[in-house]
């Protein structure tokens, strides 16, 4: 396997490469011939690529999750890295095949991430709220912890929704610290859950997906129902105020009914949760961006911020007045 990560290669550099096919769409271009459009990966992020012309029997074998060898050139399309693919195969025996290898993961182990989530359950003192999070917490253990927390644009690794989650509320603790009148074990217990329908909406860290239930329904609203099951489980009245409190911090979390949510927070917390989400995947998606790009140049276009390039400073050292 080569020693180099895929970006790694500055753009004009040539290489040869196995990655991990986590994504392959079908597509038409104008001649009428079939393409594959691909995502690659590899541990030091994604990038797209073009497969032109492509046969029946490419389309076949070259499906996500698959590992391949690209002879390719890193370029620059419209702002954004991306592969120009000279020739592609399937990995042979003998040579890297799993995709673990090439899966990014969180930069803090599982176990540790389970006991800092697991002491914060402690803080959350009202009962209602307490046996609702465990509850679904243990209800989807596994998956919470390996999950990412979106298709592509942030966290988008193994254990990134835990991961995210856990930033998260490192971030509302300390804002609860500094404000004394807000419900700490609202905000957390909203924190631990707004995302927790990812494990339902999307398939998992290999080959990222929308599930079915996913794009018709989405996470918001399907850890709504799970709230509803999760007290229908544990004998709980959805229709107490607790209850809907916790729900409407899942409901409104995305901040705007244009961006998801199918209301607006109403509740001092939920509006904390809103900022808090956005700030965390904000920071993920630019350190992202800038970790991949040189000193005294700009990233590439962000898509998730609006399409903007941010410059990474050439003055890593603070400038000291004599």
């Amino acid at each position: 396997m080569s020693e180099k990560n895929l970006y790694e290669y500055n753009v004009d550099d040539s290489f040869e490469i196995f990655l991990l096919v986590k994504s392959a769409e079908v597509r038409v271009a104008k001649n009428g011939k079939k393409f594959i459009a691909f995502t690659f990966q590899d541990k030091s992020g994604q990038m797209d690529g073009k497969f032109w012309d492509a046969s029946p029997e490419d389309i076949e074998k070259y499906i996500a999750g698959a590992i391949v060898k690209v002879s390719g050139k890193r370029e620059l399309y419209q702002g954004n890295p991306q592969i120009r693919i000279f020739k592609l195969r399937l990995a042979s025996s003998g040579e890297p095949d799993k995709a673990e290898q090439f899966i990014e993961k969180a930069p803090i182990k599982k176990e540790d991430m389970v006991e800092e989530l697991n002491q914060t359950l402690f803080e959350i003192t009202n009962a209602h709220w307490n046996r609702i999070v465990r509850h679904l917490l243990t209800k989807y253990q596994k998956e919470y912890f390996e999950a990412p927390a979106a298709k592509r644009f942030h966290h988008a690794f193994h254990g990134g929704l835990a991961f995210h989650t856990l930033s998260m509320l490192r971030l509302a603790k300390t804002v609860a610290n500094q404000y004394e009148n807000i419900n700490k074990s609202l905000l957390y217990a909203g924190v631990i859950i707004h995302d927790l329908g990812k494990v339902l909406e999307l398939t998992g860290p290999v080959s990222t997906e929308y599930t079915l239930e996913g794009n018709l329904i989405g996470h918001i609203v399907l850890v709504d129902e799970e709230i509803s099951k999760a007290c229908a489980t544990l004998k709980i009245d959805e229709r107490i105020e607790d209850v809907l409190l916790l729900k409407h911090m899942v409901l409104a979390h995305h901040g705007k009914m244009e961006f998801g949510s199918p209301v607006q927070p109403k509740l001092r917390e939920a509006e904390i949760l809103y900022h808090l989400d956005h700030l965390d995947a904000t920071i993920n998606m630019l350190d992202n961006a800038l970790s991949r790009t040189e000193p005294g140049s700009f990233t590439e276009r962000i898509f998730g911020l609006d399409n903007r390039s941010f410059y990474n400073p050439s003055q890593t050292e603070p400038i000291v007045n004599e």
